[in-house]
C-alpha cells in the first residue's frame, strides 16, 4: 500500500536518492529543502515516472520560521506523512574558534533542533495509527569526537543518542525508529562545509547503496544502521578502543585531511 513519505534536504545528495528510492516502490512524496528549483524539477521527473504524487515545500528548517511554514503547509493540505526522512543537516570545517557562531548555531538548528521538532510534530499521529517510520540521518561521526569539526560531530552523536531511546520508547507502539549512520559519501556535502578539495576517505561509498541500507534497515526497525564493511569496522574500534585513544586518532586524522587544505590553522 503505498505511503506518504516526507524528507528534508531533498534537493541533493543522500535527499535526491531517498526520493527516488521510495518513488520507485509507489510510495508519495513531501519534499523539503530551502532550493524550491531543485525540489521542483526532482518532483517533476519522479511524478512522471512513477506516478505518485509529489508535494514541494521551500523553507529553511534551521529557523522557527521554516520550521513553522513547514506545519502549516502539512496541515493546510490535510498531510499525515507516515514515513520521516530527517535528512537535512550540513557540517562545517574549522577549529572552533575560527568558525562563526552564527554557522555554528546554524548547524545546531538544523542538524538537532529541527530534528527533533519535526519529530515530535508528525509522532503522535503515527503512535495513533499504530504504524510509522522515523529514519533519521547521522554519521559514524556520531561514535567519536571530532576535532576540526567539533560541533558536527556532537550533533551527530545527539541524533544517535537520541534516535536510539526513541526506538526503545515506541518499540511496542508500531512505530519504527532508526538511525543511519554512513561515512564519507560522494555528496555535495564536503563543499557545503568548505573542504571540497579534501581527498576522499577510504571506503567512500555511493549514495544509492548507503540509502537503501537505511530504507531496508528502516522496515526492519534496526536501531543502527551503520552501511559499508570499512564503516563498521570504524564504528566497532570506536567502540571498543578507550576513549583517549579514540580522540587522539580523531585528531590525527582530520587535522592532517583539512589542515593541508587551508582549511584549519
Amino acid at each position: 500500500m503505498p505511503k506518504l513519505a516526507l524528507i528534508t534536504g531533498a534537493s541533493a545528495g543522500l535527499g535526491v536518492d531517498f526520493a527516488k528510492e521510495l518513488a520507485s516502490f509507489g510510495h508519495n512524496l513531501i519534499l523539503v529543502a530551502r532550493r524550491l528549483d531543485r525540489l521542483e524539477a526532482l518532483g517533476e521527473e519522479l511524478g512522471k515516472k512513477h506516478g505518485v504524487a509529489v508535494h514541494c515545500v521551500s523553507c529553511d528548517l534551521s529557523s522557527e520560521e521554516g520550521c513553522q511554514k513547514l506545519l502549516d503547509v502539512l496541515k493546510e493540505k490535510g498531510l499525515s506523512p507516515d514515513i520521516l526522512i530527517n535528512n537535512a543537516g550540513y557540517g562545517a570545517c574549522g577549529s572552533y574558534d575560527q568558525l562563526s557562531s552564527e554557522n555554528q548555531m546554524g548547524m545546531i538548528s538544523l542538524n538537532v533542533l529541527a530534528l527533533c521538532w519535526l519529530t515530535r510534530q508528525l509522532l503522535p499521529d503515527m503512535l495513533r495509527r499504530r504504524q510509522g517510520y522515523i529514519l533519521n540521518i547521522a554519521s559514524v561521526a556520531a561514535f567519536q569526537p571530532g576535532p576540526g569539526m567539533a560541533v558536527y560531530f556532537a550533533t551527530k552523536a545527539f541524533v544517535l543518542s537520541f534516535s536510539e531511546a526513541l526506538h526503545e520508547e515506541v518499540l511496542e507502539h508500531g512505530v519504527h525508529v532508526s538511525c543511519l549512520c554512513p561515512g564519507t559519501t560522494r555528496t555535495e556535502f564536503f563543499s557545503v562545509a568548505g573542504a571540497e578539495h579534501v581527498p576522499q576517505a577510504p571506503g567512500t561509498m555511493e549514495s544509492l547503496p548507503v540509502v537503501r541500507s537505511g530504507l531496508n534497515g528502516l522496515w526492519a526497525n534496526q536501531a543502527v544502521i551503520v552501511p559499508g564493511w570499512h564503516n563498521f569496522i570504524t564504528v566497532q574500534l570506536n567502540r571498543l578502543l578507550p576513549r583517549f585513544v579514540v580522540r587522539k586518532a580523531a585528531k590525527m586524522i582530520l587535522l592532517k585531511r583539512f589542515l593541508t587544505q587551508g582549511n584549519l590553522s
